[in-house]
């Protein structure tokens, strides 16, 4: 991650976060008839389909929805676009990969949100960066390109997610993706998303794969296709040195069709409906209060925390809640805002002996020679953002799946990239990828610009406790390997200090973070399932004409990053929608190592 930033000044941003418009006057009542109040509101023309989001899902349905000529589709973003004049050169902290802490720390294209003090973790307050621009969170990330593992989306099944098992989630993976490796039965060849492979052939990245290799763990080729356990090279969201947000994959492609519009610095205040049928939203922008109409559908793609948020303030959740916060109730659906899971994850790093690390590209002049290269031609260290090796392994024998995921980095990343790195170093992310702490969200007021409250609950087990000390132990085990001898110095984080489980636990209450993955606070599954908030084709329980469609839907958590996962959830939904048969792939293998009861 090279830190090509001027200045991010983050006293200023929370400043404009904190600062709330004074709208107040305009949301007197949040059940208001549908009637326009002159003076105060403008009333649009309906579409086909009104898309609250324009993220990693609102992006893809924008594009799908509007393919067919005679649906006219609406879609509403928050934030600003991703792009001015046409130019990447022009917004090149979204679109320079490297660039991508300046996006984690610009509440320009961000959320800014923050979690309630940990009673786990010291007490400490998270912070939830989250996209807030054409292509959202897509446009922020750290362009990791992880699917997860097969046996993710067959437990979705089970879990009530009807139709979302692997043979039936893959055909979308491919059906969104075009490999820059080529198409195969795991690989997509002709898709709007391109993927790719890293460049850098950094030596540090070698060490990597080797050590892993030299500590008993598989080599595989590609972590997304039969095989995920192992280490090996990681695929990447970046297409000719740009960052390949759903914004540049999926809606600029599309934004010429006279049926698909889409609307910037919209913000979404409630859900308009008639009785329990969803007709339309009540959006600010400009200041001025607008309303816009859905003969079909309204579609959600707010994410894992805007979705729920709307929800509720629409008088669809928890009954009881909504009252407390005098919110007319439209339906009683306790799931809303519930079952909220995300990946932790620590940095653990090392010295380097050797000047081979980013620590000399972030100098001035550096960042300067850096940024003058992608400016003009898109390649150089601008051209990453250098998470390119990684891994997934099995923590334990018994366990069915890989249950720990690595992202190598050569470079030292100090609190959230916000901090530039002091010395010649690298680093490893690493986490469990399925925790058993469940959070919530909930409405703090019912003013649409109060920032919901968010309670991740992390660390709230004693499994993700004993996890996280695995983590530690196994990351020590493949720094320890011959294949680092050449590049190893002092280790900085935890440090040879840190030993005892007591003391591995404390470091991890200190250091860990979110890995930026929220999900499942409007779970799927089955009609049965009281904690429930959409049905296996993402519609809205209890209610006419609404659907979800984010990472929010998501019943638990994948074993990786989740852009994939919700470009592949967007894609699903759009066929979906449109009334076609899911498309499905029976029979896929999937690699199931021989020593699964006996070795790790």
């Amino acid at each position: 991650m090279v830190c090509i930033r001027a200045s991010v000044r983050i006293t200023r941003g929370l400043r404009r976060h904190f600062a709330v418009p004074c709208f107040q006057h305009t949301f007197v009542s949040l059940r208001q008839s549908l009637v326009s109040r002159s003076g105060y509101c403008s009333t649009t023309a309906s579409h086909s389909y009104v898309i609250v989001g324009a993220g990693s899902a609102g992006c893809v349905l924008a594009n799908r929805l509007s393919e067919n000529a005679s649906d006219s589709v609406l879609l509403l973003e928050a934030g600003p676009k991703d792009m001015q004049l046409g130019s990447t050169r022009l917004s090149w902290k979204i679109h320079m990969p490297a660039a991508l802490t300046y996006n984690l720390c610009d509440d320009k294209y961000n959320w800014f949100y923050h979690t309630l003090p940990q009673a786990h973790m010291d007490d400490r307050v998270m912070y939830w960066p989250r996209g807030r621009i054409w292509g959202g969170s897509s446009s922020l990330n750290a362009m990791v390109y992880i699917r997860g593992h097969a046996e993710d989306y067959n437990r979705w099944q089970r879990e009530g997610a009807q139709g979302w098992d692997y043979e039936h989630c893959l055909p979308y993976f491919r059906k969104a993706q075009t490999h820059e490796l080529g198409a195969d039965r795991y690989r997509g060849g002709d898709g709007p998303l391109w993927v790719t492979r890293g460049k850098t052939d950094h030596a540090l990245h070698h060490a990597f794969i080797a050590a892993g290799q030299q500590a008993g763990y598989p080599f595989t080729k590609d972590m997304n296709g039969y095989q995920q356990e192992g280490v090996g090279w990681m695929d990447m969201t970046i297409y000719k040195g740009k960052r390949w947000s759903t914004a540049s994959a999926y809606l600029r492609p599309a934004l010429s069709r006279p049926n698909l519009s889409a609307e910037v610095g919209c913000m979404v205040t409630r859900i308009l409906f008639d009785g329990t049928r969803a007709r339309g939203v009540e959006f600010v922008q400009n200041g001025q209060i607008k309303r816009v109409y859905a003969d079909k559908e309204v579609i959600l793609c707010g994410g894992a925390i805007n979705s729920p948020q709307l929800l509720l303030l629409s008088g669809v959740g928890n009954a009881d809640e909504l009252r407390r916060l005098d919110i007319p109730v439209t339906q009683h659906l306790p799931g809303v805002g519930c079952n909220l899971q995300d990946h932790l994850e620590l940095y653990i790093q090392h010295q380097c002996t050797q000047p081979i690390t980013l620590y000399k590209v972030q100098k001035p002049f550096n960042m300067l020679k850096t940024g003058l290269e992608w400016l003009l031609t898109f390649t150089g260290y601008g051209a990453t953002a250098h998470l390119e090796s990684g891994g997934f392994i099995r923590s334990r024998p018994g366990v069915p799946h890989p249950d720990i995921q690595f992202h190598f980095l050569p470079s030292q990343v100090i609190d959230h990239g916000r901090v530039k790195s002091k010395i010649e170093a690298f680093q490893v992310h690493v986490g469990p990828m399925r925790s058993t702490s469940v959070g919530w969200i909930k409405l703090k007021s019912k003013d649409p610009n109060d920032h919901p409250v968010i309670q991740p609950n992390y660390l709230s087990t004693d499994t993700d406790v004993k996890e996280f000390r695995d983590c530690v132990k196994l990351t020590r085990e493949i720094f320890g390997q011959k294949a680092f001898d050449p590049f190893r110095g002092p280790e900085v984080l935890p440090g040879a200090a840190v030993q005892s489980d007591a003391e591995i636990d404390a470091f991890v209450r200190q250091k860990a973070d979110s890995a930026y993955h929220p999900s499942c606070t409007c779970k799927m599954g089955s009609a049965s399932d009281r904690t429930a908030v959409v049905d296996p084709e993402l519609r809205v329980y209890g209610v006419e004409g609404l659907r979800v469609v984010d990472a929010s839907v998501m019943p638990s958590m994948v074993s990786g990053n989740l852009n994939a996962p919700t470009i592949m959830v967007a894609e699903k939904a759009a066929d979906t929608i449109k009334g076609l048969p899911s498309l499905h792939d029976p029979g896929v293998p999937v690699y199931h190592p021989a020593n699964l009861e006996t070795q790790r």
